[in-house]
Order: C-alpha cells, then structure tokens, then sequence
C-alpha cells in the first residue's frame, strides 16, 4: 500500500521523474574534494541514528568500496526510506552480484517510489541476467517514475549477453508504443538503439526497428519522436535511414 507520501508521487509527475536524491542536501565542494573516509562510513552504517546511516549510505555513492556492499545491502531493509534510497544508490556505485536478490526483494516490495527507482538503477548496474525479469516488470506495471528508470536500465542487458538482449526488446517496444508518459517512451527510444546494435538481423531487430520508426513518424511528442530518429541513426539500419531522409525530404518536421 502506498502511503501519502508516495501517492504525492502519482499527481506530480516532475517529481516523480526526479533523481532519488534529489530530495537529499547536496555535498558541499569541501566534501568532495576531500572524500570521507571509507572505514569511518563504515562504522556509522551501523549507527543508531538515522540520520548518520543515510549520509554514511550516501558517502558510498561517491566512494567505490567493496567491504560496504554487505552492510548497504542491510540497509536495505532500514526502517527510514533516506537510508533505503541511499543504501540503493551506493549498492548501484559498489554492483555486486550479492546484491540482486535483495534488490529484486525490495523493488517487490518497497512501498516509497523513490527507494524503488534508485533500487532500479542498481539492479541495472549490476549486469545481471537475474535483472531482466523484475526490471521488465517495473517498465510495465509500476509509477511512472520507476517506469523511466526501468527503461534505462534495461539498456545494460546489452553487457549481459544475447538472451538477455532479447528479453528485453518486449517490455521495451510496448512502453514505447503504449506508455503515456512521453519520457518513458523516449528512454524506451534510446535503450531499443542501444540494444539493436547487439542484435543480427532477425525478427526481433526487425520488430523493433519498426517500433522506432512508428515513434519518429507517428509519437505526438517531439522530444520522443527525436529519440527514436537518434536511435534509427545510431544502428544505421537502411530502412530508418530512407524513411528519416523521406520523410524530411518532404517537409514532415
């Protein structure tokens, strides 16, 4: 159930597409200049104090730091949404194979949209074919933010291999085709081009590459429709390549 908070997320869409912490103070330039040290965020990640454990999950962000992966994963589980969204965010910085499973756990279950699309982000980082199912998931069924992040994500499938490649492109073409929220389908617009360069010339390359030319001659919204020409340039597949110089040619944008 979602709680007030996060159904303040649903009637404002800007601050829904938000970063996970942009509701967070940002570091100051002394702080990153000079980088905390890691074995003292450690300690503090144990802290009673909420408000140390998410500044400490938040120092892990910045600092690539493999003893912390454990302790961000318990955080996980905090009890405060901060920590949640900054234990998510360092896990994305520190990807570890050990974090998927309970990343999946979370995003099944957190009820605060900002902790599931920083969990999104991580499970994305981790290049992990275990990703593929839950990230899908999210593109299809979850708050638009999440929806925008699930989308960029599964542009990491491309570092997982062919299966996961292939996995991907239907939840993809769907929301690109469907979703009502023009910045999920221009994520959808630009993850389809980076995955149809590990393509072959199949039925499934093919299938979305018409998918990205429905959306450059047909999306209402002009920041998808350039997505989806970008993309088309980017594969450098013929047909996309003729209906873009056609279709300009003629004076359709």
């Amino acid at each position: 159930m979602y709680d007030e908070d996060d159904l303040s997320l649903l009637d404002n869409v800007e601050q829904e597409l938000e970063s996970p912490l942009d509701k967070m103070e940002p570091l100051t330039a002394e702080s990153v200049v000079a980088r905390p040290d890691p074995e003292v965020m450690l300690a503090l990640l144990e802290s009673s104090h909420s408000q140390q454990r998410m500044l400490a999950a938040r120092a892990f962000c910045d600092i690539e730091y493999a003893p912390a992966i454990p302790h961000l994963i318990h955080l996980l589980n905090d009890t405060c949404p901060l920590v949640r969204v900054s234990a998510a965010y360092g896990i994305g910085r520190n990807p570890s194979s050990e974090a998927v499973e309970p990343l999946i756990t979370q995003l099944n279950k957190d009820w605060n949209g900002y902790v599931r699309k920083g969990v999104v982000w991580a499970l994305g980082n981790c290049h992990d074919r275990r990703s593929l199912a839950p990230l899908a998931n999210a593109l299809r069924t979850d708050i638009s933010a999440v929806r925008l992040w699930s989308a960029s994500a599964l542009a990491q499938m491309a570092d997982v291999g062919y299966e996961a490649v292939i996995g991907a492109m239907p939840s993809l073409i769907e929301a690109l085709v469907q979703d009502p929220i023009a910045a999920v389908r221009s994520n959808c617009a630009w993850t389809i081009g980076q995955l149809c360069r590990e393509l072959p010339s199949n039925i499934i390359y093919a299938t979305a590459i018409d998918a990205l030319i429905q959306a450059f001659a047909e999306d209402q919204d002009l920041g998808v429709r350039e997505d989806a020409k970008a993309s088309l340039l980017g594969v450098g597949d013929p047909r996309g390549l003729q209906l873009i110089e056609t279709l300009e040619q003629e004076g359709w944008f």
